[in-house]
């Protein structure tokens, strides 16, 4: 579920031998990454450097996992961005023979933990994949990429990182929702109501968030405790979303799931004539979108409704 990861794949005119060759050789490096050198003894266990021309090191790991001419997995320390200073990451690249062409395949994981290298490194790896294409192809380096269309770098990485989170966290918690509770063990039940927990968390930090993102975390929250029927704690979550929804002008789909999380949490404390008008009130919202209004009508007749009938 993590987002905090780059995939890339290419597929170049040339063998995985020629690749491979291009990973390892600090004469080919140099001419494709940011003009930095590889140094290493490429065995499992062996540390390495990407040497830049005055002898400092950008990046530097450990080897581990080679397969020549396949795979070569190493840890990822950035060091040359100023006020980076994060826990290593995990750069895979992955070498496949593909008919009269290889793919290359590069994984940037374990950036859950590293949100400015992420946002560092989020353009650089695809000038560096595209100019060991072209070096391969072409036998000449990209050279210096000038594109105004694209911007270097995130102006809040740290927020677009807790955006990312926000969104696997939302929508961890959907697929333990989407199993019947009787399902869930005591262990996945707590799973659920810690990633509800996280998505809340992420949502309050993450860029470009607003008082929507902030009610359906609420509304999350409100759903994640009462199919456990604890009503109080789905009821305090519910009053949420109704309140941010009264704070900010919130309307329509999240006016509506505030009032259906209130009349389930009511039901579920056995308060049914109280419930019965907040479903009332709930199905009354009026819902611009066709679409937003079918999810809507189709999840206000799913249980769990502890008793309520119409």
């Amino acid at each position: 579920m993590n987002a905090a990861r780059h995939i890339y794949e290419v597929y170049i005119k040339a063998t995985p031998e020629q690749v491979w060759q291009a990973l390892i050789d600090p004469e080919f490096t140099v001419r494709y990454f940011y003009g930095t050198a590889i140094e290493s003894g490429f065995g499992k266990g062996d540390g390495y450097r990407y040497v830049m021309a005055d002898g400092r090191a950008a990046v530097q790991g450990t080897i581990e996992e080679v397969e020549p001419g396949r795979r070569l997995l190493m840890t990822f320390h950035f060091l040359v961005r100023a006020g980076i200073d994060e826990p290593p990451s995990r750069v895979e690249w992955v070498i496949t023979p593909a008919g009269q062409v290889t793919r290359l395949t590069l994984r940037h994981t374990d950036l859950s933990k590293s949100p400015k290298t992420w946002a560092a490194v989020r353009l650089g790896w695809v000038e560096i994949v595209d100019g060991l294409k072209t070096l391969l192809e072409t036998g000449s380096a990209l050279g210096t990429v000038d594109d105004p269309h694209i911007a270097e770098e995130d102006s809040d990485p740290e927020g677009d990182w807790h955006r990312s989170q926000a969104i696997d966290a939302n929508n961890g918690t959907w697929e333990w929702l989407g199993r019947s509770s009787a399902e869930l063990s005591a262990a996945e039940v707590a799973e659920m109501t810690m990633t509800a927990y996280a998505a809340a968390y992420h949502w309050s930090k993450a860029a470009g968030r607003g008082p929507a993102n902030e009610a359906r975390a609420a509304w999350l929250l409100s759903r994640v405790w009462v199919v456990q029927a604890a009503g109080p704690l789905a009821l305090q979550f519910a009053e949420s979303v109704l309140a941010i929804c009264a704070a900010n002008g919130l309307d329509d789909f999240d006016l509506a799931y505030g009032h259906e999380a209130r009349a389930r949490a009511l039901a579920c404390l056995g308060r049914l004539d109280e419930a019965r008008q907040a479903r009332a009130t709930a199905a009354a919202v009026p819902i611009a979108d066709d679409e937003d209004r079918s999810i809507f009508e189709a999840d206000l007749a799913t249980d769990p409704w502890y008793g309520l009938t119409e």
